[in-house]
């Protein structure tokens, strides 16, 4: 498997020349999503979830499907009929010859005040997870290489070294990141690497790297 990483919480898988693209938001570029097979989508918030990304990867791919929580099927299903799935925790299933499970029920808490919604993570070919906007850890599961929400405003590095701790991934590649000024990486490079126990990275936008 071959990863590349997009803007923020997106990244595109490739294996046996077919293509899945993870939460095409409206941080990652207009054109995340062209060229998937498949695509899915952790939870409704916008910087993983635009109906512009999604369209543009449907209509250049009329065989490209969906597999997403309730929250955001609703919203698109009449657009692509057929071509949506709706999945939840404990849920598997094949897409674009990956063969996918679903860990999670909850988005990570921003604040009381703000009501939790749902929110999934994606773990591929029991290997690549992606957790969406949360600190979920796939019980039962060895994660080879654990994409790393390692900023965002529900979450602060103390909790994301103690989650690199607790899934012991091989090694962890930082998603969720295009908030984070370029002059503060140093230091969350430096923490995530001391004290997170595993190989931690992070790529530019464009790059890509094997994960299998």
């Amino acid at each position: 498997m071959e990863l590349t990483k997009k803007t923020h919480a997106c990244v595109r898988i490739t294996k046996d020349g077919r293509t899945l693209v993870i939460d095409p938001g409206v941080f990652s570029e207009a054109d995340a999503a062209v060229g998937a097979d498949a695509i899915l989508v952790t939870h409704e918030h916008m910087d993983h979830f635009d109906q512009s990304r999604l369209r543009a990867g449907m209509e250049a791919n009329p065989g490209a499907e969906i597999w997403t929580l309730a929250s955001v099927a609703e919203q698109i299903s009449a657009a692509f009929p057929g071509r949506v799935h709706t999945v939840g925790e404990g849920d598997t299933f094949t897409a674009a010859g990956f063969e996918v499970e679903v860990h999670g029920q909850l988005h990570a808490v921003i604040h009381p005040d703000i009501p939790r919604i749902t929110n999934v993570g994606f773990l591929l070919d029991g290997s690549v997870f992606h957790p969406g906007d949360a600190l979920t850890v796939p019980e039962g599961r060895t994660v080879d290489t654990l994409l790393l929400p390692v900023h965002a405003p529900w979450n602060k590095v103390a909790e994301i070294i103690d989650y690199v701790r607790e899934v012991a991934p091989r090694r962890a590649i930082d998603i969720h990141d295009s908030l984070l000024q370029d002059h503060a990486r140093p230091v969350y490079d430096s923490l995530i690497d001391r004290l997170g126990g595993t190989d931690h990275g992070r790529l530019t936008p464009g790059t890509g790297t094997d994960v299998g």
